[in-house]
């Protein structure tokens, strides 16, 4: 099973939840202080909310694709640098309150991607992504890809 994942930064959490429960017809699979993930059947969806500034726009901080196991995650790493894409990987980091491997790449528009599976639960949402980090994931404001160094393809969530 995979599905694509979806990350937002919102600024307001409950009320995000309320409107994407109404609208996908379920609750969250997860809450946490600062963050819920949605485990949409259809569409096939993975959707995360993480807590951003009172007041600012919702604004996208990552995209991904959930995978079942380590091995696709390895097979996706293979199959993104034989393509020419600089990775970045990540095995057993704890982010958006879930052990994980995975592999960043990032867009045309220095957006970043993550394949990734889901090992365990954590009891932390992740390392918190420094200010003008070329590594940092898309935030509100955040370094556009000029500033973004091409070697380095994405860090994790904030």
């Amino acid at each position: 099973m995979s599905r694509v994942q979806l990350a937002l930064s919102v600024s307001d959490l409950e009320g995000s939840i309320a409107f994407y429960s109404k609208l996908f017809g379920t609750e969250p699979a997860k809450r946490r202080e600062g963050y819920a993930n949605f485990a949409i059947a259809e569409p096939p969806l993975k959707l995360v909310l993480i807590e951003g500034e009172a007041g600012q726009k919702t604004c996208l901080d990552h995209l991904g694709v959930e995978v079942s196991s380590t091995k696709e995650v390895t097979a996706a790493t293979e199959r993104l640098k034989e393509a020419g894409l600089a990775t970045f990987e990540e095995s057993d980091t704890s982010c958006c309150y879930a052990l994980q491997d995975k592999v960043w790449v990032r867009g045309p528009g220095a957006e970043p991607w993550e394949v990734y599976v889901v090992k365990a639960d954590a009891d932390t949402l992740g390392k918190p992504a420094a200010s003008g980090d070329p590594a940092a994931p898309c935030v509100c404001g955040g370094p556009d890809a000029e500033d973004a160094q091409p070697a380095v393809a994405a860090a994790g969530c904030r």
